[in-house]
């Protein structure tokens, strides 16, 4: 486990010295901007989706090096893809960073697991979805999201028993 640890630091610090994908795209066909409030990360999506494949996709904003990370690797990890795959990826994704499935469980995983352990962090888990609730956003014309909407995995809402 230390191992696991001292590479998903590694990871961490790499894509957050020098993200991938860092920067806007003139003229993408997806577009969507995300917040986490708890954090105060902020950032926006672009993509260029073609013939259902991800041709392109870019992230920017002001983030924690756990969110920036995410986003890097989220970018690097769909690019090419179809639509499809990105969708299916971004479900295995949510459900590893929030401990619903292990990353054994996720077929399509792959180096992404490094971010199995921040299900453990609960004020982390937030900041390592945000990048995909913002893919998810820009595939369905939801032009702003948020780690507190209803549709963020970890939301419960206030009064629920």
């Amino acid at each position: 486990m230390a191992n696991y640890k001292s590479l998903y630091q590694e990871v961490i610090l790499d894509h957050n010295k020098k993200p991938r994908n860092y920067g806007t795209i003139e003229s993408p066909s997806h577009h969507a901007v995300g917040h986490n409030p708890l954090c105060g990360d902020h950032i926006s999506v672009d993509v260029v989706l073609g013939d259902e494949r991800i041709n392109n996709i870019a992230f920017q904003g002001e983030s924690c090096a756990i969110c920036k990370a995410s986003a890097s690797m989220m970018t690097t990890a769909i690019k090419g893809k179809t639509r499809a795959e990105a969708e299916t990826l971004i479900q295995e994704f949510l459900a590893m960073a929030t401990g619903k499935l292990s990353h054994d469980a996720c077929p399509n995983i792959g180096r992404l697991a490094v971010f199995a352990g921040v299900s453990d962090l609960p004020t982390r888990v937030k900041c390592a979805i945000l990048p995909w609730h913002t893919l998810s956003g820009a595939f369905n014309a939801v032009a702003t999201t948020s780690t507190e909407s209803e549709d963020d995995p970890m939301h419960a809402p206030i009064g629920d028993a």
